[in-house]
C-alpha cells in the first residue's frame, strides 16, 4: 500500500495546477499590481488577523473594533480586484472543505457506527 503522505504529496501538486488555485494566482497577481487595492487589501487582512487572534485567546473584541472592521471591509468591497481575490479565496477555501470532507469520510463512518 503507498503511502498516505505520498497521496497528500500528489494532492498538492493536483492543488497547484488547478484551475481554481491558477485563477487565485491571477487574483492575487492583480491586487499585488495595483498599489491602491493591494494596501487595502493588506489593511484588510491585518484586521481580520488582529481580530482571529483576540478570539482565539479568548478576549472580547470590542464595538469600536467591529465598527472599525466593517468599514475596512465596506471599503475593501468597493475595489474590484480585491473583491475578486477574496471571491477567489472563498472558492479555494470550499474546494479544501470538500476535499476536507472526503479525507474525513473513513473516521466519520467509522465513529458514526458506534453510535
Amino acid at each position: 500500500m503507498n503511502n498516505l503522505y505520498d497521496f497528500a504529496y500528489d494532492l498538492e501538486k493536483a492543488m497547484r495546477n488547478s484551475d481554481e488555485f491558477e485563477h487565485l494566482k491571477e487574483m492575487y497577481k492583480s491586487v499585488a499590481n495595483d498599489s491602491e487595492a493591494n494596501r487595502m487589501f493588506g489593511e484588510f487582512r491585518n484586521v481580520q488577523m488582529q481580530l482571529q487572534q483576540k478570539q482565539m485567546e479568548g478576549q472580547d473584541i470590542s464595538e469600536e473594533e467591529v465598527m472599525h472592521a466593517q468599514e475596512i471591509a465596506n471599503r475593501v468591497q468597493q475595489n474590484e480586484k480585491v473583491t475578486k481575490l477574496m471571491e477567489a479565496e472563498q472558492q479555494m477555501s470550499m474546494t479544501i472543505s470538500e476535499l476536507n470532507k472526503i479525507i474525513m469520510k473513513p473516521l466519520d463512518e467509522l465513529y458514526s457506527s458506534l453510535s
